[in-house]
């Protein structure tokens, strides 16, 4: 998620003295939890096989995978954590482009639409987002993978009427995937399961935002601070079930079909004078049928207390493979050969 766009926490300083501070920003996001933390949609969600262990793309945190990939539309709904609440649409694209075969760039833009239930709707775009994530270890046969990134977020390319901040935001971020399908024979149903996780750093490109009202002459301290971004998943995939434990003979649409469990938060650990340290976010069930191609996930979102949002919302995605669907044209490399297609279902 976000993109609710920037990282960081804001709040307003009282000064002692007759001026009192305020924020110019009404529809910023006061603790961006939910807004952040839910849709990482302008970052790599990238689906990576590794042995017999499909990772597909999952939605609310990205995954460990680098591909030639591009995620449109990704939708979602929900009621934000702002003061006083907002009903939240957002609707994004991301592209992820391989520049070698462990090494991929993505772009991420987001549309935003925000309607409290008594002033007028705004909308607009949050700020353009870039990801470089290289991928530094694989290994098939315990079905584990591990990616490093830097996410940027391009200060000053969204509407400040949303929230899109004036400043870059900087993350430094990790990532990994494991399947269980080394377990032993004695809990071979346990083998389809299998996890994902990532941890970022997030880095405002300013520590502080000052801004001054002319005509009133309040002076509006907005302090940003760095925030320790942190997630997972838990799956279960149908297909691995099918292919490498047993075939139960079900329904095809049945084997298509991972169900998962993703957690998306953030928790501010620096410059936090005035933001505090609530940690925000969401848990998001939901399930992804995967194809040869594509795949169409629907999550729902629960945020994890009020500074995150109240009731339940809702994330929808198609995901196409280009390096699926055009190994040697739009889905190969720029550098080195490509290599032949990983799809789910050959």
């Amino acid at each position: 998620m976000r993109r609710h766009s920037s990282v960081h926490v804001s709040a307003t300083v009282e000064i002692p003295m007759c001026t009192r501070l305020w924020s110019t920003r009404l529809w910023r996001t006061a603790v961006p939890g939910l807004a952040i933390a839910l849709v990482p949609l302008t970052q790599t969600h990238a689906h990576e096989i590794v042995g017999n262990r499909f990772f597909p793309a999952t939605l609310a945190i990205d995954d460990p995978g680098v591909n030639d990939e591009l995620a449109v539309p990704t939708v979602s709904y929900f009621k934000n954590g702002d003061d006083p609440t907002a009903k939240q649409l957002d609707i994004s694209g991301e592209y992820a482009k391989r520049i070698t075969a462990d090494f991929a760039v993505s772009f991420g833009a987001d549309w935003t639409r925000l309607k409290p239930s008594w002033l007028p709707a705004v909308s607009g775009f949050q700020n353009i987002e870039t990801m470089f994530k290289y991928r530094i270890y694989r290994n098939p046969e315990h079905e584990f993978v591990m990616s490093v990134g830097l996410g940027v977020e391009w200060g000053g390319t969204g509407s400040a009427a949303v929230g899109a901040e004036r400043f870059n935001v900087y993350t430094p971020s990790f990532f990994f995937g494991k399947g269980m399908g080394d377990l032993p024979d004695t809990v071979s149903w346990a083998r389809p399961f299998a996890v994902t996780g990532v941890v970022g750093y997030a880095i405002p490109g300013r520590s502080k935002t000052v801004s001054f009202d002319p005509d009133s002459g309040d002076i509006g301290i907005e302090l940003n601070p760095r925030v320790l971004q942190w997630g997972g998943s838990v799956q279960y995939s149908m297909p691995y079930l099918k292919s490498a434990v047993i075939d139960l003979d079900l329904p095809d649409f049945i084997n298509h079909l991972i169900p998962i469990v993703e957690f998306s938060l953030q928790t501010p650990v620096s410059n936090t004078l005035t933001s505090g340290t609530v940690t925000t976010g969401s848990v998001n069930p939901g399930v992804i049928w995967v194809g040869s191609y594509f795949q169409v996930g629907l999550e729902a979102i629960i945020p994890v207390n009020r500074q995150s949002g109240s009731g339940v919302g809702v994330l929808a995605q198609l995901h196409l493979y280009l390096d699926d669907i055009d190994p040697n044209g739009i889905g190969r490399p720029i550098f080195g050969s490509a290599p032949p297609p990983a799809k789910p279902f050959p």
